[in-house]
């Protein structure tokens, strides 16, 4: 039952504001998903920043289109630095993703580090290798593709 990582880092030519505002609110995740997971944020639309203890959910369809239900909490928040959220409910076993954020000449640098495990036992380390590692890191490139369109 392996623990699983991914770090992506991304410039973006925008203020610390502006990209803090976009990353800290889960109604602008449906626009850096990929369209064949029709993500969709559930619980109530964001209002103020975001907060510890904060609960987010979602449908998403990561697999042959089959929706599932996935809850996440917020909880860490380092205003204009860093945020983690953590899986509470969800296709996982665990899912742990900070995002930090990193003032740079010319805009921001901006982290991602995954850290997640697989329902399944063995079961889920096979899945792993055969298509569920590939389908992450896709996630993630569709993400820095779409955040070059937003910040160009």
């Amino acid at each position: 039952m392996a623990i699983y990582n991914l770090t992506r880092t991304q410039n973006i030519r925008s203020d610390i504001e502006t990209v803090w505002e976009f990353f800290s609110n889960p109604d602008n995740l449906a626009t850096i998903t990929p369209e064949y997971m029709n993500f969709r944020v559930t619980s109530r639309p964001h209002t103020g920043p975001v907060y510890p203890g904060q609960i987010i959910t979602y449908k998403v369809s990561p697999l042959l289109g089959i929706p599932l239900s996935w809850m996440t909490e917020i909880t860490h928040v380092q205003p204009m630095k860093s945020f983690v959220d953590e899986q509470r409910h969800g296709p996982y076993k665990l899912w742990h993703h900070q995002h930090i954020f990193e003032e740079i000449p010319g805009g921001v640098q901006m982290t991602d580090i995954v850290h997640y495990r697989l329902p399944l036992s063995l079961l889920g380390d096979i899945a792993h290798s055969i298509f569920i590692r590939q389908q992450v890191n896709s996630i993630f490139d569709y993400r820095k593709k779409a955040i070059e369109n937003i910040f160009p």
